[in-house]
């Protein structure tokens, strides 16, 4: 049976507020992807205990909120609380959330001996054997360092950067230049005279297949692409 009504929770200097809110429309609104807070009410009620009846007092909700207006009220807890997910929203968020930090994981970090990410079934594997828990509620900067350090006892990682010497051809520059933006630290750039492109990049090493692949594309491999010694 599909859940028809979950619960905002939202805590307030020891004062606890709930709201009731249908599920997958309170998801999406959490998630910027629907404005109009109506859609997601189940009612306008504020309740101190959803389960019990207890209503939110005048007095309570204006401490609070310095305002008695039901939408308003209903918008900051949701905002700010703790939506109840679903049995299937937890395993649909737990999931994007594993996706998320397994990314994250390749891009940033580095096998030692080798240099080179681990591959994405090789981490999946490790935060299974390491039975590595994923909270689908914080970000994944929240949560990194402890599944880093929970990974580690299972895979080797290394966080390290590289600094590449790159020069690209006067036709590719321009379109190059944004993906050196967006891929790495700028530390140096000296555009050449017949138009070509001479840059500084540190990147972290895992990104390093990446940044090859992207340049080769735009260039037809005819980047200039060395690792710094």
């Amino acid at each position: 049976m599909v859940d028809k009504v979950t619960v905002v929770r939202y805590s307030f200097e020891g004062e606890k507020f709930e709201i009731l809110v249908k599920p997958d429309p309170a998801l999406e609104y959490k998630l910027g992807k629907r404005k109009d807070i109506s859609s997601i009410l189940v009612s306008d009620e504020i309740y101190t205990d959803s389960s019990k009846g207890t209503r939110a007092s005048s007095e309570k909700l204006l401490k609070a909120f310095k305002t008695e207006d039901a939408t308003a009220i209903a918008e900051r807890i949701i905002q700010k609380g703790e939506l109840n997910l679903t049995t299937d929203q937890r395993r649909k968020m737990t999931s994007e959330k594993r996706k998320q930090i397994v990314n994250y994981v390749a891009k940033t970090f580095v096998d030692p001996k080798s240099h080179l990410p681990h591959p994405p079934l090789r981490i999946e594997q490790a935060m299974e054997d390491g039975r590595v828990s994923i909270d689908p509620h914080k970000t994944v900067e929240e949560q990194i360092n402890d599944v880093v350090e929970k990974l580690r006892s299972i895979i080797p990682l290394k966080s390290e950067n590289l600094i590449l010497e790159i020069i690209v051809p006067a036709q590719f520059a321009a379109q190059s230049y944004s993906v050196l933006k967006s891929t790495g630290t700028l530390q140096k750039e000296e555009w050449q005279s017949n138009g070509s492109l001479k840059a500084i990049l540190e990147i972290p090493a895992a990104a390093r297949p990446n940044v090859i692949d992207r340049l080769g594309s735009i260039t037809k491999g005819t980047a200039s692409i060395e690792v710094a010694k």
